[in-house]
């Protein structure tokens, strides 16, 4: 029965599965932003909690928003910044006395829709994290795909394929330091800075307005995500991509996304199988207990 850790920029959670998934433990705190000590004592808190319920486990899995270096063992990359440059897994391991499975949180994702979720069963899953950033990560039959510099699915940080002139002209900067990056197009603040209406609106809102302008920034959103899916599917021939984060909540994504991406790739013979994630903001904590046995 192993655990798994999602530590996110706002909460960390905790969960324990029995050996069919079902869930035996569960619990939230809020995360101690920029206190690397207290994140630290948190984590090992709710394991506590966590064996205090279940009993002792068999491993236990962290998601968390960045990757270990496999040069310095050190994290980089992390959105939450007081990570980054701290031995966290090493740091973990000694005050949880044990080995952990340390992953990024959108690998942690496309375990759990690969394993239990969305696309149980396929044989080739591309999972994507679309939210305030973008993030992706690949499984094949079950298993996690990683590389030697922990980039693997990180399509976020590639130019936006087929750009137009006014599109490369207009390029935001990404928090990366490059200009055009997908993330910068096609994430949940990139949306909401799209739309040009005199109201500020998120981007739930917009999704669902029937405002003229908010339609347009929806179509325009659309295309470059089935632009940069394009380039994921040429690279990878998924069988099946799972969308997550909140921007997976936009019903439209699942009808309008296929036939364009079939229509930017390259000679698909048909639409690719887009699908929502069956376990919503729990996927990263379910992946992350699946990869602990790993």
């Amino acid at each position: 029965m192993p655990v798994g850790i999602d530590l996110g920029g706002t909460k960390i959670e905790a969960v324990a599965l029995d050996d069919a998934g079902a869930e035996i433990f569960r619990e939230r705190v809020l995360t101690p932003r920029g206190d690397y000590h207290a994140t630290l004592a948190a984590i090992a808190g709710l394991v506590d909690h966590a064996e205090a319920v279940a009993g002792p486990q068999k491993g236990i899995g962290v998601a968390i928003p960045g990757c270990v270096s496999r040069v310095t063992g050190l994290v980089k990359n992390a959105n939450s910044t007081w990570l980054n440059g701290k031995p966290l897994r090493q740091d973990l391991e000694a005050q949880l006395r044990r080995r952990i499975a340390l992953e990024n949180d959108a690998n942690c994702f496309v375990m759990s829709e690969a394993t239990d979720g969305a696309a149980a069963g396929a044989g080739l899953v591309f999972g994507v994290i679309a939210g305030t950033g973008i993030g992706g990560g690949i499984a094949a039959h079950g298993k996690l795909l990683s590389g030697p510099h922990g980039l693997t699915g990180e399509w976020g940080h590639n130019p936006l394929p087929d750009a137009s002139a006014e599109e490369w002209a207009a390029a935001p900067q990404c928090w990366c330091g490059k200009h055009g990056c997908i993330e910068s197009w096609i994430s949940g603040p990139a949306l909401s800075a799209d739309f040009s209406g005199d109201q500020k609106l998120s981007a739930d809102q917009i999704a669902v307005s029937d405002d003229p302008l908010a339609k347009a920034a929806i179509a325009r959103f659309t295309d470059r995500f089935a632009r940069a899916l394009a380039l994921v599917v040429n690279i990878v021939d998924p069988d099946v991509i799972v969308l997550g984060g909140g921007l997976s909540n936009i019903a439209s994504l699942y009808r309008d996304l296929p036939p364009l991406v079939q229509q930017h790739a390259f000679h698909v013979e048909a639409p690719p199988k887009i699908l929502r994630n069956r376990h919503g903001d729990s996927s990263g904590v379910r992946g992350a207990a699946w990869l602990a046995p790993q």
